[in-house]
């Protein structure tokens, strides 16, 4: 069976009665170049373990089985077990695990299911949790590399630069603890049913050693206080989200200690900018 060929698709979901879920995302691949350099960019190998999420009917788990020690897929819609215990049959180093990925602890099950190989997280993302699953799997801390599909609009938020459009808390928040990488682009007719949107294929490298920025979570509350307003200056921005203790006059005085003009906004500022900017705010209220 080719699980990217929409006839053989058609047929095996009619035989089990599936309907497709518009609240899951569900959009399954009908081009089978994409589950396979999706999975050749994972960088899985024998010595890994890949986290799948979100599996559907199985062909980016049968590229990732190909080339992986094990592969531990996470799937939400029980409807779809049935379907992937038919493609997947005869792949003993492939595990499903039912579930919602964002209700899971990600370490204890890369603890419990992974075998001492190195973790690796791989997956065609449903838009409606990109944000909040990427997070997660960032959080989790324990991800040698994090590969995944996602809305084009969204990957090119985690990749943009400084002063540009695209750029924003979140951001911030990938660049901080990954080197975010942007690979390729897969059309929307590589899908079915087909979104209305283009997606791409990121993959997150994660830091050695984040940029020091002293208190990590007043840091994150100065990024998102910067982004909060953003077509407003920082200082209005900061002013009006960080609230009291923090008087307009200290948010002014710590932008002139970086060396910021007094009109700049938040999106002109890196990471460096961020953190030292943290810093002398923590300064003056400490």
């Amino acid at each position: 069976m080719d699980v990217c060929n929409i006839n053989d698709i058609k047929a095996l979901l009619g035989r089990h009665g599936f309907h497709f879920s518009k609240s899951m995302g569900q959009n399954f691949l009908i081009e089978s170049w994409v589950p396979e350099d999706i999975a050749a960019a994972s960088g899985a190998k024998s010595d890994c373990c890949a986290l799948e999420i979100g599996p559907g009917i199985g062909p980016l788990t049968r590229q990732l089985s190909d080339r992986a020690g094990k592969v531990v897929a996470v799937e939400l819609d029980r409807s779809l077990l049935p379907i992937l215990s038919e493609t997947l049959d005869g792949r003993n180093n492939v595990e499903i695990v039912p579930g919602d990925i964002m209700k899971l602890d990600i370490p204890a099950l890369v603890a419990e299911k992974f075998d001492g190989l190195t973790p690796i997280a791989c997956a065609n993302l449903p838009y409606n949790i990109t944000s909040p699953v990427l997070t997660a799997l960032i959080e989790a801390k324990c991800f040698a590399a994090i590969t995944v599909m996602i809305q084009r609009e969204v990957a090119l938020r985690i990749c943009a630069a400084p002063g540009s459009s695209d750029y924003g808390a979140f951001s911030v928040f990938c660049q901080y603890h990954t080197a975010p990488e942007l690979l390729f682009d897969v059309p929307n007719t590589c899908f079915l049913p087909a979104p209305k949107v283009t997606s791409s294929v990121i993959r997150l490298n994660p830091r050695p050693k984040p940029t020091e920025v002293g208190d990590e979570d007043f840091f994150f509350r100065v990024v998102r206080a910067a982004f909060a307003q953003r077509r407003k200056t920082l200082h209005n921005s900061l002013s009006a989200a960080l609230g009291q203790p923090f008087s307009r006059d200290m948010v002014a005085d710590a932008i002139a200690a970086c060396g910021l003009r007094p009109d700049v906004r938040g999106e002109r500022l890196g990471i460096p900018e961020f953190a030292a900017l943290a810093k002398e705010l923590a300064k003056a209220f400490g």
